[in-house]
């Protein structure tokens, strides 16, 4: 620069992160001590708004990787669901491959696992908020999936139906959410023992209690780490689900409460908000039901 004139840093603390040159100016200046406060008053002001901007883009970059890695980890949670289940069918393919009841459900756990590997992957790519909105969920076609699901894991669910309910909510993660409490359950208590979930109604809301005389949980731990992420009682569990059911249900204006006690067994509870029309989108067989 042929007219350069003068070199005034930019800092923030003592960090040098910028400079600006000065042109020389048309009028002839004297650099004395009162340009030189000037020029550093300026140059404090111009360091300290630019390092509030390279922090707020950092700390922008930081949330969004933490959001990710979130993310992934229920993803990585999921899919392990999911491997447990295929490696599952393929433990039992040898006995009864000749079976055509076992090919036909077999067909069905393979279908049903890839569609949420494909959901999973949207996930990862559009994040954690459902691109569609709520909707009306029949929640006793829901249990009766997740008992299905478990009976052909050789596991038996009582299933209590008290009275048929639509609630608000995504369906695809509401199943998740009440299927990680049934497996929950099931992991928790030997085959002689009693696991089930009864369907109602409580107030303006629906009422889904899973239960199980299983091993239970103590006082401590139901308050002070079951919902927290990557805390949890299992040898190979990552802690994830617990804390991704308590964050849905409460993003869908529900609640979630723990009974549980040592070698007693535990019980929670969901409250699930109502489906009502105008509130969100019904699939047309419910409204047809409805009407």
């Amino acid at each position: 620069m042929p007219n350069a004139w003068l070199v005034v840093p930019l800092t923030t603390g003592n960090e040098l992160i910028a400079f600006v040159v000065l042109a020389t100016a048309r009028a002839r200046i004297d650099v004395n001590w009162e340009v030189n406060d000037l020029l550093k008053t300026a140059a404090r002001q111009a360091g300290a708004f630019l390092g509030q901007m390279q922090a707020s883009e950092a700390l922008l970059e930081v949330r969004k990787f933490d959001s990710f890695n979130r993310m992934s980890a229920f993803v990585v949670h999921d899919l392990k669901n999911i491997i447990t289940q295929l490696s599952l069918m393929l433990k039992n393919a040898e006995r009864h491959r000749d079976n055509p009841e076992f090919q036909k459900d077999m067909l069905m756990t393979v279908e049903h696992s890839v569609e949420r590997m494909r959901k999973l992957m949207m996930q990862l790519r559009e994040g954690a908020t459902p691109l569609d909105g709520p909707r009306g969920i029949d929640l006793a076609d829901v249990l009766r999936r997740i008992q299905t699901a478990k009976s052909g894991q050789g596991r038996d669910i009582e299933l209590k139906i008290e009275e048929r309910l639509v609630a608000r909510g995504h369906e695809d993660r509401i199943e998740r959410v009440i299927g990680h409490l049934v497996q929950n359950a099931l992991d928790a208590t030997e085959h002689r023992g009693r696991v089930w979930v009864r369907l109602a109604r409580q107030g303006t809301q629906a009422l889904v209690e899973v239960g199980d005389s299983g091993h239970g949980m103590s006082p401590e731990f139901v308050r002070e780490r079951l919902f927290k992420p990557f805390q949890t009682t299992k040898p190979t569990g990552m802690g994830i689900g617990a804390y991704e059911s308590f964050q849905y249900i409460h993003e869908l204006g529900g609640k979630v409460s723990v009974d549980s006690a040592v070698d007693v067994g535990t019980q929670v509870d969901l409250l699930l908000p109502l489906f009502e029309v105008g509130h969100a989108t019904a699939s047309p067989d419910l409204l047809k039901e409805s009407e």
